[in-house]
Formats: C-alpha cells, sequence, structure tokens
C-alpha cells in the first residue's frame, strides 16, 4: 500500500510559478514511477509528467515541456512538480500518482495504482 499527500496549489496571475510537492509513504514505494496528472472541470483526466524513484528518468507532456519540471527527494520520499510561466489552461486538480509502470511514454491513468487526493491550482487572466 502507498498513501500520497500533495500541497502546495493555490491562485497565481498568468506567467507566474508554483511547486507541488507529493509526499509518499507505505512499503515498497520506492519500485514504482510517481506521476503527475491533471483534471480540469468537464474534462478527462490528463497526464502532465512522471518520474521513476530509481534512475533519472522523465517524460512530460507536451503542453508542458519547457515549462514544468518534475523531481524527487529520496530522503524526504517526496516529489515536486514546478510550474513555471503558467497559463490560465494550466487551471486544473492536480493529482499525484504512483504506479509500476514499465514504459514512462505510457501514460494512461489506468496504470497508476494510488492516487493522492488533489491539490486545486488556478491560474488568473
Amino acid at each position: 500500500q502507498v498513501q500520497l499527500v500533495e500541497s502546495g496549489g493555490g491562485l497565481v496571475q498568468d506567467g507566474g510559478s508554483l511547486r507541488l510537492s507529493c509526499a509518499a509513504s507505505g512499503r515498497t514505494f520506492s519500485m514504482y514511477a510517481m506521476g503527475w496528472f491533471r483534471q480540469a472541470p468537464g474534462k478527462e483526466r490528463e497526464f502532465v509528467a512522471v518520474i521513476r524513484w530509481s534512475g533519472r528518468s522523465t517524460h512530460y507532456a507536451d503542453s508542458v515541456k519547457g515549462r514544468f519540471t518534475i523531481s524527487r527527494d529520496n530522503a524526504k520520499n517526496t516529489i515536486y512538480l514546478q510550474m513555471n510561466s503558467l497559463k490560465p489552461e494550466d487551471t486544473a486538480v492536480y493529482y499525484c500518482a504512483a504506479g509500476l509502470v514499465p514504459v514512462l511514454s505510457s501514460t494512461a491513468p489506468a496504470q497508476y495504482n494510488y492516487w493522492g487526493q488533489g491539490t486545486q491550482v488556478t491560474v488568473s487572466s
């Protein structure tokens, strides 16, 4: 079992920055890939970024590439999503997720077994 708790959401102006955190706990979570997803009202949940606990492999959605950076701190069992140059279309609830994802470019939410409660990010124009 893996427990995930997100924090760091909030309201920011167009072009601003936020950093989301996801604290992980539970047995064997280091085996998992850790991802960020987001869901806007009336839309499906979409992939944002993913990182492996071991190694340096990452993968990003095209819509955030160059603006968002996913990272991890193994000592704190925490992953981060640094979001720069935010746009109104980035407004959504952001979720942290863990899954035994064999290929990081496989971005379907169904591949992730554990989810956090979500944190709201609102970008005003």
